[in-house]
């Protein structure tokens, strides 16, 4: 490496959307300023993809080698908790952070748990951060829950819901009265600064409709407006098919961008095409894991061949700790079992993750102008002895093992 310039040769290199031989990267600074089929003299050399990232995570909030007890994915003071966020309960010493980053895991989206309506915001953040200071990549949306989660915590505190019907009915009122609070605002709005056309109105009237318009909403409906105005995305946790067909329902009355998380129970593709038709990515997962509910009585790893038939866009999540994320890569197996191309499968964790948390402009594939955050392997990924020889973080090398 010289003048902070490392150029990677890539034996193969799975760039999130296809694989090719014989590759050179090279990387400055913090970027990847060229991929290209030249051969030079290379400083690093093995088999290369993009670093790995988890769309749906506890990971810091759920901590290794901590009690049960000792957790902070859910909070239990209210149903709705929009300004709950989970970097505030996240503590970076988590030593599955360190297990994460091994494996090329190094971006997680993390959300609070699933007992709440909405149970706070979902927050992108680098899992190779020493603490939160320079921990966040984005601000992403929020987090929901649909199914047997939220009607399960009856025993919380404030207003709760013993059926999916009173959950349901809850969100929906919940959301219209913000829906409609800031569209009174609006009309006040618009009525004080139409009168400050009269000549003999004071100047003062604008700096006063703004500020009733400001006030109009509390800072918590604030952020939930935000979803209205398509800044943030609202994080689905589902299973069933009818809570999918709700969910479709929720979307087309609220005109907002949501995700369905989870969506394990889902055996028909017709579902997973109603969702692509509503313009509704899939964030699926986690496989693996030991199914503990009843809305999870027709899981299957075998409906990852559903998935694939269907229009659906999809990524893959852990849902740290359920399957622990540094196993996000095992994952695949079961898409490579039901016939998918490996550079598709790299594809799901990489490009396809990154395209639906929105950071696919600077993450998820090998190109230039993208962040260097990449994997070198020792052997083909898909080997269940591979590990990686080398990790990059954003251009710098965190692990070595050369």
């Amino acid at each position: 490496m010289e003048n902070n310039r490392l150029v990677i040769r890539a034996d193969q290199l799975y760039d999130g959307r296809s694989v090719h031989t014989d590759m050179t990267v090279v990387v400055e600074g913090r970027h990847i300023v060229d991929v290209t089929d030249r051969p030079c003299p290379g400083d690093i050399r093995g088999i290369v993809t993009p670093a790995f990232i988890d769309p749906h995570s506890h990971i810091g909030m759920e901590r290794q080698g901590e009690p049960v007890l000792e957790t902070e994915t859910d909070e239990h003071s209210t149903p709705f908790a929009p300004l709950h966020n989970p970097l505030d309960s996240i503590y970076f010493d988590d030593r599955a952070f360190a297990d994460a980053v091994d494996f090329g895991v190094l971006y997680s989206c993390v959300v609070p748990g699933s007992g709440n309506i909405i149970g706070g915001k979902a927050v992108i953040i680098k899992n190779f951060a020493e603490n939160r200071s320079d921990a966040v990549v984005s601000d992403y949306g929020f987090k929901a829950a649909f199914g047997s989660n939220p009607r399960m915590s009856t025993h919380w505190k404030g207003p709760r819901p013993s059926t999916r019907m009173g959950a349901a009915a809850m969100l929906k009122k919940y959301l219209s009265d913000i829906f409609r609070k800031q569209e009174q605002a609006c009309i006040k709005k618009e009525k004080a600064l139409y009168e400050l056309t009269r000549p003999d109105s004071p100047k003062k009237g604008a700096v006063w409709a703004q500020r009733e318009y400001d006030l109009a909403l509390s800072e918590s409906e604030w952020e939930i407006f935000r979803l209205f105005n398509g800044d943030k995305i609202l994080k689905v946790h589902l299973h069933k098919a009818d809570d999918a067909l709700f969910l479709m329902d929720l979307k087309k009355k609220f005109n907002i961008r949501v995700t369905a998380e989870h969506a394990l129970d889902i055996c028909d593709s017709r579902i997973f095409n109603a969702l692509a038709d509503h313009g509704i990515p899939v964030v699926y997962g986690p496989l693996g894991a030991s199914d503990g509910k009843v809305e999870l009585k027709n899981a299957s790893w075998r409906h990852t061949a559903r998935l694939m038939a269907s229009r659906a866009k999809f990524g893959l999540m852990s849902d740290h700790p359920i399957i622990l994320a540094h196993h996000l890569r095992d994952s695949l197996k079961y898409f490579l079992i039901q016939g998918m191309a490996p550079a598709d499968a790299i594809g799901l964790i990489t490009l396809k993750n990154a395209e639906i948390l929105g950071i696919d402009h600077c993450l998820g594939t090998v190109a230039p102008g993208r962040l260097a955050s990449l994997i070198v392997w020792d052997k083909d990924p898909f080997h269940l002895g591979a590990y990686p020889r080398v990790i990059l973080a954003e251009g710098r090398i965190i692990r070595d093992r050369r």
